[in-house]
This record gives C-alpha cells, structure tokens and sequence, in this order.
C-alpha cells in the first residue's frame, strides 16, 4: 500500500525522499570524512612505532605559546645515551638511534633530489613494521660493520630504475659521492597525511655509514624506546626519566633537558580531538535532517487528510486504531529509509571521486552504515506519530462524510 502511495503521487514522492535524501547524505558524508581522516592520522601515528617513546631535545606539541627558546638550548640525545639506556633499563625492549638529512640521489648521471636519508641502528626495524618488497633489510652484519648498504623507497626505485625489483644489486652515488649498493626495496606505503616517515620517497642504512655523510648534531638525532609488552607506558615513561636524569647527571633542582614524547598519549589526543570534531559534525548535519523531517511530516498530514474517507472505511469494517496508526508510521519510516539509501548510494559515490583527489582514502564505515538506516527509521517516526495519531482518533461516521 505504501509502494502504490508512492507511484500514485510521484512528485510529492520525491519532494519528501529529496529532504531526508539530503539530510543522510550530510550526516554521512561529514561523518565518513571525520572518519576516515582519523584512520588515515592514526595510521600515520602507528608507523612511528606501537608503545614507542622519542627522546628528543623537542617537546611534540603544537600550541600557540611553544616555548623553542627553552627547547634549541638542550643537547641532542646521543648514540652512547641509546647504548646506556638499553644497559641499565630492565623494562626496555627495543631502542633505536636514528639521525636523518635531506639530500640526492645520482645512478647513470640521473639525479633525483629532495630525498630523505634515515640512518639507524639494529633496533629499528622491531620497532617500525617495514615489509621488504623485493631484496631484504638490512642485517646485523650490515649494522656491525657500517655496510654501505641501503634499503629504498618503493616510489623513488620506480622513478629512478622504471620498475622497482630492478634497483636491487644495482650501486648508486649518495651525497658526498659516497658509493651504496641497494640490497632491498620497501613495500610501497601510498600517500600520507603527516608524512611521518614517507618511506616511498627515502633510503634507510646504517646509522654507523650515515655518520660518515654527515654529523649526528646536523642529522636531527633521536631515540626509539619501545618497552616490554608487559610494561605500561606510565612505567616505561618513569623508567626512562630516570635513567635520562641519571645519565645527563642532572641535580634534583634541575629540569628535564630532554623530552620524552609518548606517542599512544599523541594518538589518544587525536582521538579525543576527533570525537569532538564529530560531535560538531552530527550538530551541522542534524539541521539538514529536522528540515527534511518537517517535509515528510508535512507530506504525511496531506496523505491523511486525502485518505480520510478511506480510513473511515476502514475503520467502520473493524479496523482498529492501532492498525491505521502502524499503517501511517510504516509508511512515514518506509518513505524516510528509501531516501537515506538514496543518500547513502550518493554518499558512496562521492567517495570514490574524493578519493582520488585528497591524499587519504575516504570510506563509509559499517558504524555509519547501520546507524543511518537506524537514523531513517527514527526520523520516519517522529515525522509520522503525529499525522498517524490523528489518523487513528478519526471518529470513522464524521471521516466517511468528509470530502
């Protein structure tokens, strides 16, 4: 009966679907954004390293009032600090010693620029979750002996040799013409928000043969602690404080001159932060719904009011209250969910379409999914109990007379 509603009053049909069309197709599109924007921000997080702490001379902060005077005085963390750490701290795992530059690239007199050089030590690769495409990573000996052996990025062996699997074996000249051989290449990442690490477009080798390019104090030096996975944050953190403290052989009057970035607080903090981005988002997209409510509320006490006689009929044959007042709601809910799947298909088309433009992939979660179906149905409701209620009290001998 509601199908046939709809075909007899086509136009008025897709007035009220264009109303709750809209609303949906708001509320999911922001939704959908807000979501996949945090997937692809924790992504970029999680590739710093899981339970991962950076002890850097720099606070990972951003607010107006960064206090870099008090931070550009410290002293970079050092390799020796890295070594002692891993001696005297029992709740450590992993920890790497990483410097890294911005330089060139030169095979065959082809010159690619603007590269990033990482060195590190034998810790890093536990500590980063790098798959290997083609060759292999490096190895203890490699780190031992300061190889000139390097691992590159997916896009820049393409760019440089065509098809990446052709780079490995292949020697190449670095800054300061120092020769490497490229014995892996790394599985391509794709594009990043925060381009934390932008493995596609860098070379990885041995902190020991990147210290021969350059100095550790101009290489932006840092340590990875990663703790034991039995071992919580807060303990690792006050672990590392005081062996920090212990080492510097900073008084108990002294500040830190060191700062420990705590990389799960950082992606806790996005979470929050996202979660009242979203809040904002349901609150925009909320008012285009209540429009499109009050259009299929409308639309709804126009249906009675021509159905009047017919539900008079019905009513003076046995049909009871509550059976007119479900008709109404079900064809008030119907009208609402056919409108946010039609929201909900347009939604999934302009994902695709964003998708190859922004530099993050946009998806509708299964949460947003379901909760819109839900959404409909709840608006479907709320747009009908009215006219519905007035529909089942008609008095059918007053509703059989009306015109």
């Amino acid at each position: 009966m509601a199908l046939e509603e709809f075909r007899s009053n086509k136009l008025r049909t897709f007035l009220s679907l264009l109303g709750v069309t809209f609303g949906i197709f708001c509320i999911i599109s922001v939704l959908s954004t807000i979501s996949s924007l945090e997937a692809a921000i924790q992504n970029d997080i999680k590739s710093l390293g899981t339970s991962a702490i950076y002890i850097d001379k720099w606070e990972y902060r951003n607010d107006n009032d960064y206090p870099w005077w008090r931070f550009i005085k410290r002293p970079i963390p050092k390799y020796s600090e890295m070594k002692l750490l891993k001696e005297t701290v029992p709740t450590l795992a992993n920890a790497s010693y990483v410097t890294n530059t911005n330089s060139t690239l030169e095979f065959n007199g082809d010159l690619l620029s603007g590269l990033n050089y990482y060195g590190v030590t034998e810790d890093f690769g536990r500590i980063q979750s790098i798959e290997v495409r083609y060759g292999r990573y490096l190895q203890q000996s490699d780190f031992d002996q300061g190889a000139n052996s390097i691992v590159m990025g997916y896009s820049l062996a393409e760019k440089m040799f065509g098809r990446p699997e052709f780079a490995v074996g292949n020697i190449v000249k670095l800054k300061n013409e120092k020769r490497v051989i490229i014995i892996g290449v790394i599985k391509k990442q794709g594009q990043s928000i925060m381009q934390m690490w932008d493995y596609d477009n860098s070379i990885i080798m041995p902190y020991s043969f990147l210290k021969q390019i350059i100095k550790d104090e101009d290489g932006g030096p840092v340590i990875i602690a990663q703790g034991k996975s039995n071992i919580s944050m807060v303990e690792l953190k006050d672990e590392l404080t005081g062996a920090m403290r212990s080492i510097r052989r900073l008084s108990p009057t002294q500040e830190d001159n060191y700062a420990l970035n705590d990389i799960d607080s950082f992606s806790r903090f996005m979470h929050d932060l996202f979660g009242n981005v979203s809040l904002g988002g349901w609150a925009i997209a909320a008012l285009s719904l209540v429009v499109g409510m009050f259009g299929v509320a409308n639309i709804m006490f126009v249906t009675v009011r021509e159905r009047t006689a017919q539900i008079g009929l019905k009513k003076a044959i046995g049909a009871k209250s509550s059976t007119i007042l479900t008709e109404f709601l079900l064809e008030s809910a119907f009208l609402c969910v056919i409108g946010g799947l039609i929201g909900l298909l347009a939604v999934f088309g302009l994902t695709q379409i964003v998708s190859a433009f922004v530099g993050f992939k946009v998806f509708i979660p299964a949460g947003i999914i379901i909760m819109a179906i839900a959404v409909c149905m709840i608006v479907g409701v709320l747009a009908g109990i009215i006219p519905a209620i007035s529909a089942a009290k008609l008095n059918p001998v007053v509703a059989i007379r009306s015109k």
